[in-house]
C-alpha cells in the first residue's frame, strides 16, 4: 500500500505502477481531489488550464517512460527548441532593438548568439557543454539505483555486507567515466556556480543564464559553495532519446500523472482520491501493519510506502515511540528553506518583448516556447535578489523564469489567449518585521513581478486576465511541500545520496520495518524524475521476497 500526502505525487504513482507490475497488490491513497501531488493540471481561471506547480518535463528517467508504456497510456510531449531566452534591458540604445541570448540544440546558432557578447565565450561553449555532459553521464547510473546501504554495510550479516557492496558498482562506474578529470569535476560539485562559470566564460549574460540552473528552487546564490551541482540540471535529463531536451506535457503536467496512474491501474492497482492518511499503524513488534485514514477506516498492509515528505512521514504520521530520538532530531533539522513563489497567469495575448517583437498576427515565435529568463543579465543581480530574501524581504528585482506552455499546446487556453507560468525567486517563507503572507503581501509581490515583466514586454500588465499566486506557505499548505521546498528538502551536498534524507537511512528504508520513503525527500531528490519511486519499488520487492 502506498499513500500520497499532497507532495510530488508522481513518484508514488511510479512506485505503485512498478510494484503492481511485479505482482504486488497496491492501493494508492491521495489526499487531494486530483492525483499527482505537484504534477497536476488545474483550471484556476475558467477556460485556462495550468500546470499549477511543476511545469516542465526533462528529468523523467527514460527507463520509466519505456517500462510503464506511458505513450500507450496517453502521454504526449511537445519538445522545446530553442529552450532558453534571456532578453536584455539596455538603455541608451534609442531606436535599437535590445540584445538577447537565445540558446537551443543548434551549437553553431548558439555560438553566433553568444558571440554578440564575447567571441571567446562562443569558442569555449561547446567545450563547456561537453565537460558538463560527461559529468551528467557519470552521475546517470547513480540516479537509477538505491545508494549504498550504509547500515547493512556497518551492522549487517556477512551476506548483507556483501550484498551492499554490489551497490557500489554505480559509484565505481562514475569514477571510471570521470577518470583523470575527477578533481575538476569535484570542484563543480562543491564550488560556487560563479567560480565554475568564471573559469569558462567572461560575458555576464551567458554566465547569469547558466547560473539560473544552479539556483532554481534553491535558497542559495550562485556565489555560495555547492550551487555548482545543480548546474547539471540542464544537461542531466532527456526526452525521447534527446539528451538535455526539455518539453511541455500535452494537457499540462497532470496528464503525466494520469498516464502513470493509468499504467498502474491497467495492471490492477487501485487509486483513491480524497483519502487522507492520518496515521501509520505499527504492531507491538515494531513492524508496519497498515494505515488509519482520516475517516477512521483502517487499511492493513505488510508494507507502506510514503510519498509524503520525510517531515510529514516521520514527525506527523509515524508513532514517535518507534523512531530513535537521534533519527527524529535529524529529520526535524532538515533544511527546507525555499525561495519560490509560483504565479500562474492567464493572458489575452502573447507578451511582446522589446528584444524580440511579436509577429504581425501575434502567432507564437520560437522564443515564446523557451524558458524566458528575466532579471538574469548579470550574476550579481541574482545574488542581490538572494540577499533581499536573507533579510526577510521578497526580492526587489526577483529572478523570473517565464514559460508559455500554450505556445506549443493550444488546448490549455481559449483561442488567442495563453497560460503563463512564472517561477519567481527569492521570496522567504517568513517575512521580516512580523509581516504575514496575507492577500496584500501576495499581491504586492505579484505586482512587482508584473512590473518587471512590463519593462521587458510593454503591455504585459494590460493583457492579464487573472492570476493564481502560491507563496512558500501556500506551496506547503496546498501541496505538502515543507517550507514550500519543491524538493521536500534542499538539494545540498549534505542532503544528497548517502545522506538523503539522513545518513544511514538513504536506501528508502526507515527505522520502522516495512515503512519506506519513495518521494522527493529520498534519493536522488526532487524534480519530475520518478527515480525515487522506481528505486523504492525495487527495494520493497527485494525485501518482500526475502521476508
Amino acid at each position: 500500500m502506498l499513500f500520497q500526502h499532497r507532495g510530488t505525487g508522481h513518484n508514488g504513482l511510479v512506485a505503485a505502477a512498478y510494484l503492481q507490475r511485479l505482482g504486488v497488490n497496491t492501493a494508492v491513497f491521495e489526499r487531494r481531489h486530483v492525483i499527482g501531488g505537484a504534477a497536476v493540471t488545474e483550471e484556476m481561471i475558467p477556460g485556462f488550464k495550468f500546470s499549477r506547480a511543476s511545469y516542465l518535463l526533462s528529468l523523467l528517467r527514460p527507463q520509466i517512460y519505456a517500462d510503464l508504456e506511458l505513450k500507450k497510456h496517453g502521454l504526449r510531449l511537445h519538445l522545446r527548441n530553442p529552450h532558453s531566452f534571456t532578453p536584455m534591458l539596455e538603455e541608451g540604445t534609442a531606436g535599437k532593438v535590445p540584445r538577447s541570448l537565445l540558446l537551443g540544440t543548434d551549437m553553431a546558432e548558439n555560438q553566433k548568439q553568444i558571440a554578440q557578447f564575447s567571441r571567446k565565450d562562443a569558442q569555449a561553449f561547446p567545450k563547456y557543454e561537453a565537460f558538463m555532459n560527461r559529468l551528467a553521464l557519470a552521475i546517470d547510473p547513480l540516479l537509477d539505483a538505491a545508494p549504498v546501504d550504509m547500515e547493512a554495510f556497518q551492522r549487517g550479516s556477512l551476506l548483507q555486507r556483501l550484498k551492499s557492496l554490489s551497490t557500489l558498482k554505480p559509484l565505481l562506474q562514475a569514477g571510471r567515466i570521470l577518470g583523470a578529470q575527477l578533481p575538476q569535476y569535484y570542484q563543480v560539485l562543491t564550488a560556487p556556480a560563479v567560480k565554475v562559470l568564471d573559469q569558462w566564460f567572461e560575458s555576464e549574460p551567458l554566465k547569469a543564464t547558466l547560473a539560473t540552473d544552479a539556483v532554481i528552487g534553491a535558497m542559495t546564490s550562485p556565489y555560495i559553495p555547492g550551487s555548482g551541482y545543480v548546474l547539471l540540471h540542464h544537461v542531466m535529463g532527456g526526452l525521447e532519446g534527446m539528451r538535455g531536451a526539455w518539453g511541455y506535457v500535452q494537457g499540462g503536467m497532470g496528464a503525466l500523472s494520469d498516464a502513470i496512474a493509468s499504467s498502474a491501474t491497467a495492471h490492477g492497482a487501485s487509486v483513491f482520491t480524497e483519502k487522507t492518511v492520518a496515521k501509520v499503524q505499527v504492531s507491538s513488534g515494531g513492524r508496519v501493519q497498515g494505515v488509519v485514514l482520516q475517516d477512521g477506516s483502517e487499511v492493513r498492509s505488510k508494507v507502506v510506502l510514503s510519498n509524503a515528505s520525510p517531515q510529514i512521514t516521520f514527525l506527523k504520521l509515524t508513532p514517535q515511540e518507534w523512531l530513535p530520538e537521534e533519527f527524529v532530531e535529524r529529520i526535524s533539522q532538515l533544511d527546507t528553506q525555499s525561495p519560490v513563489t509560483k504565479i500562474n497567469v492567464a493572458v489575452d495575448r502573447l507578451p511582446d518583448f522589446l528584444a524580440a517583437p511579436n509577429a504581425p498576427r501575434g502567432q507564437p515565435l520560437p522564443h515564446h516556447q523557451c524558458s524566458i529568463h528575466l532579471n538574469c543579465e548579470d550574476t550579481l543581480l541574482l545574488h542581490r535578489a538572494f540577499e533581499d530574501a536573507m533579510d526577510g524581504l521578497a526580492s526587489h528585482r526577483p529572478m523570473i523564469e517565464l514559460c508559455i506552455p500554450s505556445s506549443l499546446d493550444p488546448t490549455l487556453a481559449p483561442p488567442g489567449c495563453h497560460v503563463i507560468s512564472l517561477f519567481t525567486q527569492y521570496t522567504p517563507y517568513t517575512l521580516a518585521a512580523g509581516k504575514a503572507w496575507d492577500e496584500q503581501e501576495r499581491n504586492a509581490h505579484a505586482d512587482r513581478v508584473c512590473d518587471c515583466i512590463e519593462a521587458y514586454a510593454p503591455g504585459f500588465k494590460r493583457s492579464v486576465v487573472g492570476r493564481d499566486i502560491l507563496t512558500p506557505p501556500d506551496l506547503e499548505r496546498v501541496f505538502g511541500l515543507p517550507g514550500g521546498n519543491i524538493f521536500h528538502c534542499a538539494m545540498a551536498l549534505d542532503q544528497l545520496y548517502f545522506a538523503r534524507p539522513v545518513p544511514l537511512h538513504s536506501s528508502y528504508r526507515c527505522p520502522v520495518r516495512g515503512l519506506y520513503l519513495c518521494g522527493s525527500g529520498a534519493h536522488p531528490g526532487g524534480g519530475v524524475m520518478g527515480a525515487a519511486g522506481r528505486n523504492a519499488a525495487h527495494v520493497v520487492f527485494r525485501d518482500l521476497r526475502s521476508m
